[in-house]
Parts: structure tokens; C-alpha cells; sequence
């Protein structure tokens, strides 16, 4: 829990790419994208982020175009003389079939990690060394969350292992969970078994189900708004997650809020290519997003205590 006045700061580590995408919208290439910069765009709308990421020179000026004049510092990204990191994907029902990736650049990226760093951090999806290299910099965190990439957890399982014991919270969706042991156990057993505060489980249409010792909350997707491309769905609902919880003092209560303006963060995201959408979206628009999330959630929550006819 975070003291009235004394907002610790969040920071997102992670990757920026410059993807190829296929999917019913067509085929883009060369597409601005990578788990850092989604999650900045969402948190940005909310609150102050700081970013950490490689880039190299063929993407350091779209990275500046699209996070000019949201809260979010650049501080932390390194311009480095190798090829920006490269993603293929292509969409199928709804959901990215990964085609591979040039990771190179993470050879030559050293993250420069804050000292003595006390405030949030989210450790987007990259390669496991690296982000298990993060998290261990990162150990003083208040709060210590981390993504999940299915390709990344099969080519390095014990590396993805060692991120889960590092991590207070950790996000995936079902593959990932299944990947890590996830069907062997329930999600709150999983949560126990690996000493998380946290487990988001991110279920695509069928909404986001976050797990705590408190309890289980679940908060709808928007299946009202159209779906244009799914790719960052996840990392733009963990920016949104935890900037707003971060604003409401890492308070439980303030969870279901907080995933509230996740799921807004990414359906206004997944509304457009890349990261497009997210990138021209506002304060304004974001208020309208959630305020939408929520009228679902409750109409969600009267169907399912109507009694049956």
C-alpha cells in the first residue's frame, strides 16, 4: 500500500519492436509495437511511467512521435546501433499465432535499472534472461509484476520459472498458464504455489480474472466495440491496471477499478492496428471506455443473479 501524497513511480522494462502482422485487416510490416511501449501508452493516459527499452535507430523516431505529449519519460530508452527488435504474427480467431522474431538487439542492450529503485514495475514480455536480469535489479520494487510470452517460456522454461519467483503479480493468458504447470493446478493454487500476491489471467473475449488472497474478481471484456488487432491487448490492460491502482494507493478495494480502466486501455488498443489506437486515444475518450466497462459489469453481474425462468 502506497502513502497519501508519496506516489511511488512506475516503471515498465520491456520491448520495443517494429512488427510484421498479417490478419483480416491485411498485412502490415514494419508496424511500431513491443510490451514497453504498449504499456507506457496506456499508463500514460493515467499517470507518470517511465520507460526502459532497446531500440535501435531504424525505430527511435516513431517511438517519439507516438508517446509525444503522454506522461511518459524516455529516459530509460537505449539507442543502440543494432536492428530495432522484429515480430511476426499472424491473427487467427481472434488471437496472434506467433511466426518468430529477430532479437538481437538484446545482445547488446545492458538496462540501466534505477538504484535503490522502492516505487512499481512491470517487466514486459522479452526474453526470459532479460527480463529475470530486470527483476533482479528491480528487487526493492514496492510491486513486482511481470508478463508472460508463450514462444519465450517454451525456448526458455526455467528462465520464465525463475521470473514467477521474483514476481509479486505475473499476467498470462491460458496458453502461458498451461505452458508454466497452470493445468496441473487451479489459478488460485498456482498463485500459492508460486508465493504471488497476484495472478491476472487475461481471457481474450471472456474478460480478465485477477486472483488474490482476498479473493477472485472478474470484470468482462467489451464485446461491443470492434476488434481490429489483438496484438499488446494484454500489455495496454496491464498499463492501465496499474497505473490506476497505483493512483488509488495499491489499495484492495481499488482493484476492480483498476481492472476496469485496463479493459478499457485495451479495447480502445485492439481498435486499431499496432498501436495506433491506444497512441490516439485521450483522457476524455479513456473516461468514456471505462465508464462503458463498467455498465457491463453490472449488466453482467444482474444476468448472473437473475434467478432462472
Amino acid at each position: 500500500m502506497t502513502r497519501p501524497g508519496r506516489r511511488p513511480e512506475l516503471i515498465v522494462a520491456g520491448s520495443i519492436a517494429l512488427d510484421t502482422l498479417e490478419g483480416p485487416f491485411g498485412a502490415v510490416t514494419g508496424e511500431l509495437g513491443g510490451s514497453a511501449l504498449y504499456f507506457s501508452l496506456a499508463a500514460g493516459l493515467i499517470g507518470p511511467v517511465r520507460l526502459l527499452a532497446p531500440v535501435g535507430g531504424d525505430g527511435v523516431e516513431l517511438v517519439r512521435r507516438a508517446v509525444a505529449g503522454r506522461d511518459v519519460s524516455l529516459e530509460g530508452l537505449a539507442v543502440l546501433e543494432a536492428p530495432t527488435y522484429r515480430w511476426q504474427a499472424r491473427q487467427l480467431e481472434g488471437r496472434n499465432l506467433d511466426l518468430g522474431s529477430h532479437d538481437s538487439i538484446y545482445d547488446a542492450w545492458q538496462p540501466e535499472l534505477p538504484a535503490g529503485f522502492s516505487g512499481w514495475a512491470f517487466v514486459g514480455s522479452m526474453r526470459p534472461d532479460l527480463q529475470v536480469r530486470v527483476a533482479r535489479g528491480l528487487a526493492g520494487a514496492r510491486l513486482l509484476a511481470a508478463d508472460a510470452m508463450r514462444s519465450y517460456v517454451a525456448a526458455q522454461p526455467e528462465a520464465a520459472r525463475e521470473l514467477l519467483r521474483l514476481s509479486d503479480w505475473y499476467f498470462c493468458n491460458h496458453e502461458e498458464f498451461a505452458a508454466l504447470g497452470g493445468q496441473i493446478r487451479s489459478p488460485g493454487g498456482f498463485r500459492r504455489s508460486w508465493g504471488l500476491d497476484g495472478l491476472v489471467v487475461k481471457a481474450g473475449p471472456a474478460g480478465v480474472t485477477a486472483y488474490t488472497e482476498g479473493g477472485v474478481l472478474g470484470v468482462p471484456a467489451l464485446l461491443s466495440r470492434k476488434v481490429v488487432d489483438t496484438t499488446g491487448a494484454g500489455d495496454t490492460l496491464a498499463g492501465g491496471m496499474l497505473a490506476r491502482w497505483l493512483n488509488l494507493e495499491g489499495e484492495a478495494g481499488g482493484l476492480e477499478d483498476a481492472m476496469v480502466h485496463g479493459v478499457a486501455c485495451a479495447s480502445l488498443a485492439i481498435e486499431q492496428v499496432g498501436v495506433r489506437g491506444i497512441a490516439a486515444a485521450t483522457p476524455e475518450t479513456l473516461a468514456e471506455r471505462v465508464e462503458e466497462v463498467w455498465q457491463c459489469l453490472r449488466e453482467s453481474r444482474r444476468s448472473a443473479s437473475s434467478p432462472e425462468t
